[in-house]
Protein backbone atom coordinates (compact mmCIF):
# COMPACT_ATOMS: atom_id res chain seq x y z
CA UNK A 1 0.00 0.00 0.00
CA UNK A 2 1.40 3.37 -0.95
CA UNK A 3 1.13 6.47 1.16
CA UNK A 4 -1.57 7.91 -1.06
CA UNK A 5 -3.93 4.95 -0.74
CA UNK A 6 -6.60 5.13 1.91
CA UNK A 7 -7.24 2.23 4.24
CA UNK A 8 -10.50 0.46 3.41
CA UNK A 9 -11.05 -0.23 7.10
CA UNK A 10 -9.41 2.13 9.59
CA UNK A 11 -8.18 0.89 12.94
CA UNK A 12 -10.07 2.37 15.88
CA UNK A 13 -8.34 4.84 18.15
CA UNK A 14 -8.36 3.35 21.62
CA UNK A 15 -7.76 5.94 24.33
CA UNK A 16 -5.59 5.03 27.32
CA UNK A 17 -7.72 3.31 29.92
CA UNK A 18 -10.56 2.70 27.45
CA UNK A 19 -11.90 -0.85 27.27
CA UNK A 20 -12.96 -1.56 23.69
CA UNK A 21 -15.78 -4.01 23.09
CA UNK A 22 -16.24 -6.80 20.56
CA UNK A 23 -13.44 -7.78 18.18
CA UNK A 24 -11.57 -4.52 18.84
CA UNK A 25 -11.00 -5.70 22.42
CA UNK A 26 -8.29 -7.98 20.98
CA UNK A 27 -6.42 -5.20 19.19
CA UNK A 28 -4.06 -4.09 22.00
CA UNK A 29 -3.05 -7.72 22.56
CA UNK A 30 -2.60 -8.28 18.82
CA UNK A 31 -0.23 -5.31 18.56
CA UNK A 32 1.73 -6.42 21.62
CA UNK A 33 1.93 -10.07 20.54
CA UNK A 34 2.95 -9.57 16.90
CA UNK A 35 4.82 -6.24 17.13
CA UNK A 36 2.89 -4.70 14.24
CA UNK A 37 0.16 -2.07 14.19
CA UNK A 38 -3.32 -3.57 13.95
CA UNK A 39 -3.82 -1.53 10.76
CA UNK A 40 -1.46 -3.92 8.97
CA UNK A 41 -3.69 -6.89 9.76
CA UNK A 42 -6.86 -4.97 8.89
CA UNK A 43 -5.43 -4.11 5.47
CA UNK A 44 -4.43 -7.72 4.80
CA UNK A 45 -7.84 -9.00 5.85
CA UNK A 46 -9.73 -6.40 3.79
CA UNK A 47 -7.79 -7.38 0.68
CA UNK A 48 -8.19 -11.11 1.33
CA UNK A 49 -11.95 -10.77 1.82
CA UNK A 50 -12.29 -9.57 -1.78
CA UNK A 51 -11.95 -13.17 -2.94
CA UNK A 52 -12.17 -15.32 0.20
CA UNK A 53 -14.71 -16.27 2.83
CA UNK A 54 -14.41 -15.34 6.51
CA UNK A 55 -12.73 -18.62 7.46
CA UNK A 56 -10.46 -18.61 4.40
CA UNK A 57 -9.29 -15.15 5.43
CA UNK A 58 -8.72 -16.35 9.00
CA UNK A 59 -6.58 -19.14 7.50
CA UNK A 60 -4.53 -16.60 5.51
CA UNK A 61 -3.76 -14.63 8.67
CA UNK A 62 -2.88 -17.82 10.56
CA UNK A 63 -0.93 -19.71 7.91
CA UNK A 64 0.79 -16.89 6.05
CA UNK A 65 1.28 -14.40 8.89
CA UNK A 66 1.43 -16.49 12.07
CA UNK A 67 -1.54 -15.06 13.95
CA UNK A 68 -3.38 -17.25 16.42
CA UNK A 69 -6.93 -18.31 15.63
CA UNK A 70 -8.68 -15.96 18.07
CA UNK A 71 -6.66 -12.96 16.95
CA UNK A 72 -7.18 -13.74 13.26
CA UNK A 73 -10.89 -14.27 13.77
CA UNK A 74 -11.23 -10.95 15.63
CA UNK A 75 -9.46 -9.08 12.80
CA UNK A 76 -11.67 -10.66 10.13
CA UNK A 77 -14.88 -10.12 12.11
CA UNK A 78 -14.04 -6.44 12.62
CA UNK A 79 -13.19 -5.93 8.94
CA UNK A 80 -16.31 -7.72 7.73
CA UNK A 81 -18.53 -5.66 10.01
CA UNK A 82 -17.01 -2.41 8.72
CA UNK A 83 -17.13 -3.43 5.05
CA UNK A 84 -20.72 -4.67 5.32
CA UNK A 85 -21.47 -1.54 7.27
Amino acid sequence: MTRMEAHRVVAPVIAPGEKPKGPASYFPSIEKTYGQPVQRWLDIAADALDTRTHMETVAVLKNEHGLGHGHANAIVAYVKAKLDG
